[in-house]
Order: structure tokens, then C-alpha cells, then sequence
């Protein structure tokens, strides 16, 4: 199995070397980022260290508790982080300064894989969410090095694809010695899939750990962004597809909302000219957020940048989460929510339909069907100041009263760590 796998990826990466040469290297800005792909990582053994794997943004901010929990627990223990792609690089060099280097995950071929676990030699090595790479785990089992899976979750795509090979998927689970997933249908799915029962357990999502940000966060960004008293709505991780309906809801919006700021974060900044010539059309003004001055007048705001969307936030009278109005899953709804914020919400969610339908629950959450019904919820909030502060309330109590994640993962990986090996 290891060496067919091994083959046909062995020649996906070739026919994929020269646009991520193009594309990831030269042009994303990371000449080191291919010999680390290849298992040259800028670590050296020796020292006791955790490696933590965290593919793109999304995993790199639920990340943040945990390494901090990890440092907490075990200061004399180092901890290093992995990503996949450079938006997450860039994320983790900014928010986890706790951790002692950051690299580039190395592609899944038996001797980058080797090279890597060889230079790393890590106490234990921790995946978040569904990071399961097979000859990475082989590699670790060899090494003695117990691989753990934390924040784990099976989305339904994912879940369609493993189930089609289940029987080859049951031995790359047999590498991985603890499974701490969000739900217990994540756990039902991975013990289905061939996990054993004995080494699941449930410990809730990491993403509701992340704490909101400083006081005052909300002052510094109306300065920054030169915002004054304006109403401010966000559409945060949007998708080509989206940022239309959006701008359309906003320009309806505006007849009868009066003064309002659009603040635009797409789930790929690489978009935002693209997203301008949408703006353009709607006969509105656009500013990226990096080049915005105080003489500056624009309707609508294009978040340009990485890593600010969770603490930028905290400025907005109403969230609108992305990914949801087109057919992407939807995205993080629980950081807006940290920031004690009412949220908006598409038909689709399945990426974060747990957190969605606790939202739901609690009335801190609005799900609309499309364009119509999200003008209609901005209407509504934006002209009732005392409900926009109870759905935000509702919101952040929902998410403090799921907490407990961290502590349950860090009790879990002691587990790990205290037993023998079986």
C-alpha cells in the first residue's frame, strides 16, 4: 500500500513542482519553503520538543491555545509548528511567538518524511483536525514517536472519500495512538473508519479557546481604519461568488440604512482586485485596508492583509461569516461570537454546523437563504441597538459555556504520555 501511495504521489508532486516553484516559492515569498517540503527543516535534535501540525489559518489560530497549554504544562519541553500553506506561515509566526521555530510541512514521500522526523525528533507529534498523512505516520511509528490527533473533526466530504478506502485508511489510523475529536459524530465517523474505540475520546472544538483580544481593541481599529462613529458591518472569509450578493445587500442596505462602512475580508487576500472591480461596478469606492489613510473616502474597506480578521471583529455593529451564501461550508463563526458580536450566516454550514446550530440555539445567530433575507437581518439589527447587543451576548455565553477543550486535550496527551506503549 505505503509504496503505490508513495508512487502516485511521487508523480502528482512533479507535475505540481513548477507551479509551486512559480506560484508558493518565488512568487509567495518563501525561497526555504521547498527544501523544507522536502524534510530539510530548520530544527536540529536535542532538545525535548513537541511538533505541532497546523495545515493553513483556520488550524494555526486553534493552534494558539494549545501550544500556549503545551508551554504551560511543559515549560522545559520546546514546541515547534508545521503549516502547508504561507498564509498559515505568516499567522504563526505572528500569533505563536511561544513557539521555538516554524517550518513548512514536508511533502508525504518516504524519505522527506524520514529526513524530517529524523531533525525533529519530537517527544510527540500533534495534528489538528484531520492532518493524516501516511507516510508521516509511518515514519513516526518507526521512530518510536507517538502521533496524537488533536481538535479532530471528519467533515461530510471528508468522510465520503476515507469511507471509498476504508480498508487502506484503517492502517494509517493504526500509526496514531490518541484521537481527541470535537463531537461525538466526529468520534462515531473515525471509529467507523477504523480508529479504535480505546483511543478516542471526545474533548470538545479548540476554536472556542481563542481568546477575543485586547481592551480597547475595538478603539484602536476605529482609529486605524479612520472609521469615526460609523455603523460597520463585516464579511469576513468570503468567497468569489459571495462578495456580489454581498455588495448588492450593502448598496440596498444603504437606502435605508444611512451611513454604514463595509468591511470585506476574502478567505483569499491574492483576490482583492478582483473584489475592487465588483466594488467598481456598484459605482462604490473601495480602500485596501493596508493602504488606508485619513484623508481616505471609501464605502467599502478590502481587508488586505493576514492574520487580523479575528481581532478586527471586535469594530463591527454585525458579522456576516463567509463561505456560507455559495457552497464552500462556511467558516469560523465562533471568533466573531468571542467578540460578543451578532452574526449572520448562508444555508451552507456544514464545515461548522455544530457551532452554527449552537448559535442558532441561543439566538446570538441569524441563518439566512440568500441575498433578500440578508438585507432583511441587517435591517433588523442595525435598527435595534439593544437586540444587536443581546444576539452578541447570547452569542459569547453559548460559546464560554463550551469551553474546556484546552484542559481536556492537555489531560488526554498526559494520558498518552504516562502509558506505556501498547
Amino acid at each position: 500500500m505505503y509504496l503505490l501511495y508513495s508512487l502516485v504521489l511521487g508523480v502528482l508532486t512533479l507535475a505540481y513542482l513548477p507551479v509551486f516553484l512559480v506560484r508558493k516559492v518565488w512568487g509567495g515569498g518563501y525561497p526555504l519553503a521547498l527544501r523544507e517540503r522536502l524534510g530539510f527543516v530548520p530544527v536540529a535534535p536535542g532538545p525535548d520538543r513537541f511538533w505541532v501540525h497546523a495545515v493553513s489559518v483556520g488550524e494555526v489560530m486553534a493552534a494558539v491555545p494549545l501550544v500556549q497549554a503545551l508551554r504551560a504544562r511543559w515549560p522545559d519541553t520546546e514546541v515547534v509548528v508545521s503549516t502547508v500553506t504561507g498564509t498559515g506561515d505568516r499567522v504563526a509566526r505572528a500569533r505563536l511567538p511561544e513557539a521555538a521555530a516554524t517550518f513548512a510541512f514536508p511533502v508525504d514521500l518516504a524519505g522527506a518524511t524520514r529526513r524530517a522526523v529524523r531533525r525533529v525528533r519530537p517527544r510527540c507529534f500533534i495534528a489538528l483536525e484531520t492532518e493524516l498523512w501516511p507516510n508521516l505516520l509511518r515514519a513516526l511509528a518507526v521512530a518510536g514517536v507517538p502521533a496524537m490527533l488533536a481538535n479532530g473533526r471528519i467533515s461530510d466530504r471528508s468522510y465520503g472519500r476515507y469511507r471509498r478506502v476504508r480498508g487502506l485508511f484503517r492502517r494509517v489510523l493504526g500509526h496514531v495512538v490518541l484521537f481527541a475529536m470535537q463531537s461525538e459524530e466526529d468520534a462515531r465517523r473515525i471509529i467507523s473508519l477504523g480508529a479504535r474505540p480505546e483511543r478516542v475520546v471526545i474533548t470538545g472544538n479548540l476554536k472556542m479557546e481563542a481568546p477575543p483580544g485586547e481592551e480597547g481593541v475595538d478603539r484602536l481599529w476605529r482609529r486605524l481604519l479612520h472609521l469615526g462613529s460609523e455603523r460597520v458591518w463585516i464579511a469576513g472569509s468570503t468567497h468569489r461568488g459571495e462578495e456580489g450578493q454581498l455588495l448588492e445587500a450593502f448598496v440596498a442596505l444603504r437606502e435605508v440604512a444611512g451611513r454604514i462602512r463595509l468591511i470585506l475580508a476574502p478567505r483569499h487576500p491574492e483576490r482583492v482586485e478582483e473584489i475592487e472591480a465588483l466594488v467598481r461596478a456598484r459605482a462604490l469606492r473601495s480602500v485596501r485596508r493596508s493602504r488606508i489613510g485619513s484623508g481616505t473616502a471609501a464605502d467599502v474597506i478590502v481587508l488586505d492583509t493576514i492574520g487580523e480578521l479575528a481581532t478586527l471583529y471586535a469594530v463591527a455593529d454585525v458579522i456576516f461569516v463567509g463561505g456560507s451564501l455559495v457552497s464552500a461550508g462556511g467558516h469560523n463563526v465562533i471568533e466573531p461570537a468571542l467578540h460578543a458580536k451578532p452574526i449572520i450566516f448562508g444555508p451552507h454550514m456544514t464545515n461548522f454546523r455544530d457551532a452554527a446550530a449552537l448559535l442558532l440555539r441561543a439566538e446570538g445567530a441569524i441563518q439566512v437563504r440568500d441575498v433578500t433575507d440578508l438585507v432583511a437581518a441587517l435591517r433588523t439589527l442595525l435598527s435595534d441597538e439593544a437586540g444587536r447587543q443581546a444576539r452578541g451576548i447570547a452569542a459569547w455565553k453559548a460559546v464560554r459555556a463550551h469551553q474546556g477543550a484546552c484542559e481536556r486535550t492537555i489531560a488526554a496527551l498526559e494520558a498518552l504520555l504516562d502509558r506505556e506503549p501498547d
